[in-house]
Formats: structure tokens, sequence, C-alpha cells
């Protein structure tokens, strides 16, 4: 066989192996993600920019929360989580997984046709097999704590590995200690727990998920800070993220205000008269760390104001 025509081999089996591996179809993923307009994986996830991802660690979840609402999105928020470091925040592109408790004839009919494309090990490693970089490996594992440890350390080092990311689980992992030291790392979950998963299997895998009260879709726009975890809809992400940026150069130009005594309270926190704008956009210029703004996009930001 040719190089050639063995590449295209194996580019078909990985394909084929990828959509079979308790996957739903590219056609239907693109189907419910269908407001984004924006690159997306092979597998038809939608593929955020590198650029937003970074832009997005710097903004805070109560601002990202309030922009979802105020668009209708109420069930993108989801609390009461441990954390292996809570000063270490998690964000990236979700790639999601569904674990149901196990059913003898269900797994073995699963774990035969993974051997059969090539899977190894348990159920639980085959979504670390197709993380990218920048993605957060998101799991409902219905809340399982005792026998739904769904990563130990050396899962843990795979996936940050391949992600540079952390995880959210709604489950359990073991070997906090040995988390500890993986440096960047953090993990998202309901406990920590000494004991090894069992009677847990992989139901969907990049299919839509829930994580508590909240829906995740692959490609979401995970941010995981000590609030707890957003999950943003990718065709939201560039306007959450941008009116996130606004609230804090606003709220920085507000205290400076209000502590200076040049403008009250209320004046900061309804509706800017064109003096207030003027000062904000004079103020803005003298703190290039936090962007550049026009009047334009500043009328058209306080225009949608309801925070």
């Amino acid at each position: 066989m040719s190089f050639f025509k063995y590449l295209l081999f194996s580019c078909i089996v990985v394909t084929s192996f990828q959509l079979k591996a308790q996957t739903i179809s590219k056609e239907e993923l693109i189907f419910l993600t269908a407001e984004w307009k924006g690159e997306r994986f092979s597998d038809g996830r939608p593929k955020l920019p590198e650029a937003l991802l970074q832009r997005a660690r710097k903004i805070y979840i109560d601002d990202a929360w309030t922009v979802l609402k105020n668009e209708g999105y109420t069930n993108q928020f989801e609390g009461g989580w441990r954390m292996v470091n809570d000063t270490t925040p998690v964000v990236g592109r979700a790639l999601t997984a569904m674990f149901l408790p196990s059913r003898p004839d269900v797994e073995k009919e699963i774990k035969q046709r993974g051997q059969q494309q090539g899977r190894k090990g348990n159920t639980n490693s085959w979504p670390i097999e197709v993380l990218q970089q920048g993605d957060v490996y998101v799991a409902d594992a219905f809340g399982k704590i005792g026998g739904g440890t769904l990563m130990g350390s050396t899962l843990a080092n795979a996936i940050y590995a391949k992600t540079g990311n952390g995880v959210v689980f709604n489950g359990a992992s073991r070997d906090l200690q040995e988390l500890k030291n993986i440096r960047g790392f953090n993990a998202f979950v309901r406990d920590f727990h000494p004991s090894f998963l069992e009677e847990v299997v992989l139901m969907g895998l990049n299919t839509p998920i829930r994580i508590g009260q909240a829906i995740v879709l692959p490609g979401d726009l995970v941010i995981a800070q000590r609030e707890g975890v957003l999950f943003v809809p990718a065709h939201m992400a560039e306007q959450v993220v941008s009116t996130a940026e606004f609230v804090i150069r606003k709220d920085q130009f507000g205290f400076e205000m209000v502590r200076t005594g040049k403008y009250t309270t209320g004046q900061i926190d309804s509706q800017w008269t064109d003096e207030i704008k003027l000062a904000f956009l004079q103020w803005l210029k003298g703190h290039p760390e936090l962007g550049a703004m026009t009047r334009e996009e500043l009328d058209k930001m306080m225009s949608k104001r309801t925070w």
C-alpha cells in the first residue's frame, strides 16, 4: 500500500472511529448549534478562537452570567463545587461526556464495539482520546461520589497534556494530593473520594448533557471560577466577553469617580450623560491596558445597559 493510500485509509478509520464511539452525528451537532457561524472542528463542534478564550480568562463570571440572563439564557450556571485549587480558573471549549449507571448487557456491547474500533481501557478514558488543546472535559456522572471517580492522577496528567486545561465533573475524582502537583491544573468536581470508578459507563460523547441545573452543548465556552461554572453558548461568547470586558472598565472608572467625588453613585449606576461618556473615554486613554473604545462602541454598549 502506498503512503498516500495508507494515510487516506488511516484518516477514514480515525473519522469512523470518532463518529461511532457514542457520539451524535456531525449533522445533528451542527443543527443543535445552528446559531454559531464560525469555524468548527471536523466533528461539527464549534471552535471558539484561541484569542477569545484568552480574553475570557480575564472577565468575571458574575458579569458574564448577567449578560446571558438578560438574553434569556437562564439555565447556564451551576454552583456547589469542590476544587483542586480555588485560585486557578478553568476556561475553554466544552467537550462533553454523559455517563450513566452501568447495566451489564449495555456495557458489554459498548466495550466490545470500542475494542473493535481500537479503544483501550475503561470508557471514562475514551473522551480523553479526542480532546484538543484549549478544551475543557465536561462530564455528567449523575453526581456519583463513591465509585464515581472519573479521574485519578494518571488520567489528570493525560488530560492536562492534551488540553492545557482542567475539568468539570458532575461526579468525583480521586488522588487529590497528586492532582495538586500538576501545575496549572484544576478540577471542579462534586467531591473527592479514594474509590475507583465502578458501575458507570459512557453513554454519550460530544453530545448535549445536563450538569446540575445547567444545559451544556459541545463547543460551549466554559468559565469556571470560585463562584461556580458558567456554560456560555458558542454563538453568545463574543457578546458575553465583550460586555463583561466593558463592565470591568466601567466599574474601575466608576470607583475612581466616586472616590474622588466627581460623580455620585447614582450618576454612575444609571444611563450616562454625554459629559460622563466623554469623561470615561478620556479616562480610558490613560489606561491603555484596558483597551481602546470609540464613542460609537460606547453608545451601543450603553444602549443595551440592564446591568
